[in-house]
């Protein structure tokens, strides 16, 4: 199960239309939602941060701009191609697969931000991906990771949309199997049909804490949002836990 996830996520996620799809993402919440995390964690200027499943790099950008030492991992070759455009000394990007430590005990931050995990469908996998994140840590060191909150996900899912970018129609459908949340993405460019989907297994709160505990983590704290409000579990939009390594 977990190699058929692990090529989906390399089939859709190194496409460039993955990129056209998501282009318009929302910097500014982004920005905000980092800029308050920053505030909360208080993180002094020499600490080394690990940006885990960073994408083509837009978080790590922005905290290295902040003036923090800072290497982002993803499984995309695409991603870190385009996040190496902006690399610098103290900025660097790897592919690499997020269940394995990048470096052992050598961080002091490790974030996992806006959904990026649950690609893999299997307990076993999830908590090697917790767990290779706390043994890249130094002892004391902080993790933050940012999940959709499933409950709320699943009762409000938009089952078909569609969107145009760049004048590709993309049209998309939702749909809960009882483990994920699939959406199936299918366009047409110079006559040619293509489909993608993306799977996020719908992990509830009490099995992250299972991960947290099983990777030596202490939960400190759990956000509903990105202004940091306090997590309801039927109402908040995230789950937002912020974990230190004992």
């Amino acid at each position: 199960m977990a190699e058929e996830k692990k090529e989906w996520v390399n089939e859709w996620f190194g496409s460039p239309y993955y990129h056209t799809l998501y282009k318009n993402r929302d910097e500014k919440e982004a920005k905000f939602f980092l800029s308050n995390l920053l505030n909360y964690l208080k993180i002094p200027q020499e600490a080394k941060l690990l940006d885990v499943a960073c994408g083509s790099g837009r978080h790590s950008i922005f905290l290295n701009k902040k003036g923090y030492e800072v290497e982002g991992i993803d499984l995309s070759k695409r991603n870190i191609e385009l996040a190496k455009v902006h690399e610098n000394k103290k900025l660097h990007f790897h592919v690499h697969d997020m269940r394995y430590p990048l470096k052992e005990n050598y961080f002091n931050y490790a974030f996992n931000l806006f959904t990026s995990f649950g690609f893999f469908n299997s307990e076993k996998e999830n908590q090697k991906c917790i767990s290779s994140i706390s043994d890249s840590l130094k002892s004391g060191g902080i993790f933050t990771l940012d999940f959709l909150n499933p409950y709320r996900v699943i009762h409000n899912l938009v089952k078909e949309e569609i969107k145009t970018i760049d004048g590709i129609e993309f049209h998309l459908t939702r749909h809960f199997d009882g483990e994920n949340i699939i959406k199936t993405i299918q366009f047409n460019v110079e006559g040619k049909d293509y489909k993608f989907e993306e799977r996020i297994e719908a992990i509830r709160r009490l099995s992250f804490l299972d991960y947290f505990r099983n990777a030596n983590f202490m939960l400190l704290q759990t956000f509903g949002d990105y202004e940091l409000n306090e997590y309801g579990p039927e109402t908040s939009e995230r789950m937002i836990f912020i974990a230190k390594k004992l």
